[in-house]
């Protein structure tokens, strides 16, 4: 009986951060949006990263960047809740920030493209056969 008590809880819990990711996920798509790039278009690591970010909520309070090590100092772990300070220069100098999260448009252009040419090339070796 504790056992099946025991699932019930973590499905509802699964539920509760399914529901706070998707919130999270319209937030920083508005913000990214707001600041001229976009989220990753890789669902799976911004899911990922997501969960990370509420990970840390839960356990430090902030939603501190799921890459960066939070380190006690308020000072300095001011600087990386999520988006961190270094988000739109990071996107801006790299194309994305340091953990992927936020991409420009023109590296989610190219990742597009780069996905359509592995499709074209994986059906052609296909009929190829």
């Amino acid at each position: 009986m504790a056992k099946k008590e025991k699932e019930e809880g973590n499905g509802l819990d699964l539920k509760i951060m399914e529901e706070k990711i998707k919130k999270l996920w319209k937030e920083y798509e508005r913000y990214a949006k707001e600041n001229g790039f976009c989220l990753n278009p890789n669902k799976k690591i911004v899911k990922f990263l997501l969960r990370g970010i509420l990970e840390k909520e839960k356990k430090y309070g902030k939603r501190y960047c799921p890459c960066r090590r939070v380190t006690g100092n308020k000072e300095i772990d001011e600087r990386f809740i999520c988006p961190c300070i270094y988000c739109k220069e990071e996107v801006e100098k790299s194309g994305h920030c340091h953990c992927f999260l936020f991409v420009s448009k023109k590296r989610k252009a190219q990742n597009a493209k780069r996905k359509s040419k592995l499709k074209t090339q994986s059906a052609k070796r296909k009929t190829e056969r």
